[in-house]
């Protein structure tokens, strides 16, 4: 099946398309019941390949890493390109099977965002079923509860207001230190930096820090459409060697000398290790809203963190996050294993060749390469090299 009209700019020969920009679709002759499967406005995504518009895709919620990562992947890129999908036997494999409260305010935000409809929505549901309509902005709220991830609920939300015809801006409420998820520092110091390198206008600006098991975190997010403007690849070829390791220590509701304590075990740490320091501490009283603790580092691309809990001593908290950003900082790789899983999405909307190597493929890269591929017609080279120590060159062809 093929359109001819280049005005408009869409071609479907190949499995291959071009969307206008801010512009209705008007496909001629028999090609207009195609036209009812896609949105009423549609945004130029450049040269990105998509499978068969109107087909419906099916997924395996036990495929690799088996839990909330498929779901949030899978229903933005179904809203972002404008197919249906269904997942089954969603986190089958978990002691508490099914969709969690997380899950279901990340899609009701892409339900919000895109006018879409879900089947299925529902606590401890094992299935899915969701269907787009036209990408639109949003502005509000959306309160997930308790110290369900706000970070893991951006992974659905971002991708999905990137095409929307207005900006968004939602204060979120939840969780923004909690075990299982990014910490809201990574993704305000790691992650934003890398996808505004690729053309991305996305503001996170956090007023208050939320922990388990109460939550009560806020963050507002401010999304601004890429209206003409398309993903720009990004490559990354070498890692960073040098520069200061910067960090913020943590608390609320606890006694100060905490925070401090965890500061100074990492800066111990990451000195005895040849690194120059920047940790900052924020201390916060709280209350009784929230109680908890923690700590992230980075520099470049890569980070380390740790939460604390109960039982778990300060310099213990503080050591673990500098253990884990040396791993990383020792590595050739470029991106650190949690940066990368979270990059596939864009790097496979992206225009042209992407490239970035990492220490390690973890399941959550290898379930996003997975899930990416469903929707989009991409392939992901993955090579692994040796030379000054193990490395896999992950690259979008």
């Amino acid at each position: 099946m093929r359109g001819d009209n280049k005005k408009n700019c869409v071609v479907f020969h190949k499995k291959f398309l071009l969307f206008p920009k801010r512009e209705k679709l008007e496909l001629e002759g028999n090609e207009k019941s195609s036209a009812k499967t896609l949105p009423k406005e549609l945004f130029f995504l450049s040269a990105v390949s998509f499978h068969e518009v109107g087909t419906m895709i099916e997924i395996d919620g036990t495929f690799g890493e088996g839990g909330g990562q498929i779901i949030r992947t899978a229903i933005a890129l179904a809203a972002v390109t404008g197919t249906e999908v269904e997942i089954k036997n969603i986190r089958a494999n978990r002691p508490n099977p099914g969709l969690a409260a997380q899950h279901l305010h990340a899609v009701k935000a892409v339900e919000k965002l895109s006018g879409g409809r879900t089947e299925g929505l529902e606590l401890r549901s094992s299935r899915l079923k969701f269907a787009h309509g036209a990408l639109k902005g949003f502005e509000g709220e959306i309160d997930i509860g308790t110290a369900g991830s706000i970070t893991l609920l951006l992974q659905c939300l971002i991708p999905v207001a990137l095409f929307a015809d207005e900006p968004t801006r939602v204060s979120i409420k939840g969780g923004t230190d909690v075990k299982w998820s990014p910490p809201i520092d990574f993704y305000t110091e790691v992650f934003l930096k890398v996808i505004h390198g690729m053309g991305c206008e996305v503001h996170l600006d956090m007023k208050r820090r939320g922990y388990y098991p109460k939550g009560g975190g806020l963050v507002e997010t401010r999304i601004a459409p890429l209206y003409s403007h398309s993903l720009k690849e990004i490559v990354l070829p070498k890692s960073e060697r040098e520069g200061v390791i910067k960090g913020v220590s943590h608390s609320c509701g606890l006694p100060a000398h905490v925070a401090e304590r965890q500061a100074k075990a990492a800066e111990r740490i990451l000195n005895e290790n040849g690194y120059d320091t920047e940790i900052k501490t924020e201390i916060e009283n709280g209350g009784g809203r929230t109680t908890g603790c923690g700590i992230t580092l980075w520099r470049g691309y890569k980070s380390g963190s740790a939460l604390g809990e109960r039982g778990k001593r300060a310099e213990l908290v503080g050591e673990e996050a500098a253990r884990n950003i040396i791993k990383e900082l020792e590595s050739v790789s470029t991106v650190d294993v949690h940066l990368a899983d979270q990059l596939i999405p864009y790097i496979a909307l992206a225009d042209g060749k992407s490239e970035m190597r990492v220490r390690e493929v973890t399941n959550h890269l290898e379930t996003n390469m997975y899930v990416t591929k469903k929707f989009l017609d991409v392939e992901f080279r993955m090579e692994k090299e040796e030379g000054e120590g193990e490395v896999f060159a992950i690259r979008k062809e």
